[in-house]
């Protein structure tokens, strides 16, 4: 069975850094392995990101700090200052030209394109090493609508074939694997901004707070965009 949670609403999305990968030193980002502080407050949902970068399958690069080179023709979620996000292909439209690219996370070649599945989606083989060799393992996958939504697809038990055909089936223009395997599949949702969270992929072995307690990989956070502030009332002045 696959989850498809789709993300819709006025949100931003923030690409963390985990503790050993790809492990920046503390300082040279922001969002690290924890979400805590304001941001917690704000926090609607986070899932995992994608496979080690030691893997050689995406280039990485947070909040300006290019980690490992980002390569064209890989599937890319792309994350704006604004902290607006899509998905695509890089060096294929993406990124357009003068767009103020902060955060890219890549993985593989695209999942979906166009609406569809691609054909490499029906050879699992060449979505990644799984635990036993076996097709149907845990899996997650991102993918984009035509509205702009992202939607987050997972299972426990899939292959790269279910989680395009879902997505697709749930209007996923395009889309891409995220990572595989019990251990690092996970997506975890408030019920409103700050809430307590829920495990919400049937049979997820990580805890709902693993997010709040910190991570050792690289994940994403889904936040309510911050208050405005509050308008300064002007000083009052006596009729002349």
């Amino acid at each position: 069975m696959v989850t498809v949670a789709v993300i819709q609403g006025h949100v931003t999305y923030v690409l963390h850094n985990g503790s050993q990968d790809p492990g920046l030193a503390a300082g040279r980002v922001r969002a690290g392995p924890v979400v805590a502080g304001a941001e917690r407050t704000r926090l609607l949902a986070a899932f995992n990101g994608g496979f080690k970068l030691s893997a050689g399958v995406g280039g990485y690069e947070q909040e300006g700090h290019l980690v490992s080179p980002l390569r064209p023709g890989l599937a890319s979620l792309v994350i704006d200052r604004s902290g607006q996000a899509r998905i695509g292909v890089w060096g294929h439209g993406v990124p357009a030209p003068g767009e103020a690219v902060y955060s890219v996370r890549q993985n593989l070649p695209p999942l979906v394109m166009n609406g569809r599945p691609t054909a490499a989606a029906a050879d699992s083989g060449l979505w990644g090493a799984t635990l036993g060799g076996g097709e149907y393992v845990a899996r997650s996958a991102l993918g984009q609508n035509a509205s702009g939504d992202l939607l987050y697809a997972a299972s426990m038990s899939a292959t790269p074939a279910d989680l395009a055909l879902a997505l697709a089936r749930d209007g996923a223009r395009i889309a891409m694997e995220l990572d595989i395997n019990p251990e690092w599949v996970q997506l975890d949702i408030a019920s409103h901004p700050g809430g307590p969270l829920r495990a919400a992929v049937r049979g997820q072995f990580r805890p709902a707070d693993q997010f709040l307690a910190g991570w050792t990989r690289d994940f994403i956070a889904v936040l309510v965009p911050p208050a405005p502030p509050a308008p300064v009332p002007l000083p009052h002045r006596p009729p002349p």
